[in-house]
């Protein structure tokens, strides 16, 4: 792991993204909330939410930090028949959140999937990427 134990806590905050698109029923019956295994965007939220709190476990050489904040947002896109989802990961922390945030979103779309997959195999998962940081000596960064 690379030594962050000379850099000074400061408030430290990322966002992420991703999207999953399905076929239109697929959407009608998570919408619904009629999957035969629950709410799938509850379910997908606590799985996001637990995901940032162990992304250390998950991820090799990423520092345990302890997180204050995490958010999980979902749009449902009707026109692409997609879920949008929307982490945020927050810290006062001498390491970054930006893991945090990324795996929170790429496991609350796997979730989705798990849930609805009995249904649509065919889903895919899209465009999980880091759309801003702040926080640290590398200061505020922002996605083009």
């Amino acid at each position: 792991m690379v030594d962050v134990g000379e850099k000074a806590e400061t408030h430290r905050q990322a966002r992420a993204a991703g999207s999953i698109s399905m076929q239109a029923e697929t959407l009608a019956l998570l919408v619904r909330g009629s999957a035969s295994k629950g709410d799938v965007l509850g379910v997908a939220r606590i799985a996001a939410i637990q995901a940032a709190k162990r992304t250390s476990d998950l991820i090799p050489l990423c520092h345990p930090i302890a997180l204050t904040k995490v958010s999980v947002d979902f749009e449902i896109d009707r026109e692409a028949n997609a879920v949008h989802c929307l982490t945020r990961a927050e810290c006062c922390a001498r390491t970054g959140v930006e893991m945090e945030a990324l795996c929170a979103a790429s496991i609350a779309l796997l979730t989705i999937y798990d849930m609805c997959k009995a249904v649509d195999r065919g889903m895919r998962i899209n465009a999980i990427r880091l759309l801003e940081k702040d926080g640290g000596r590398s200061g505020h960064w922002t996605a083009t």
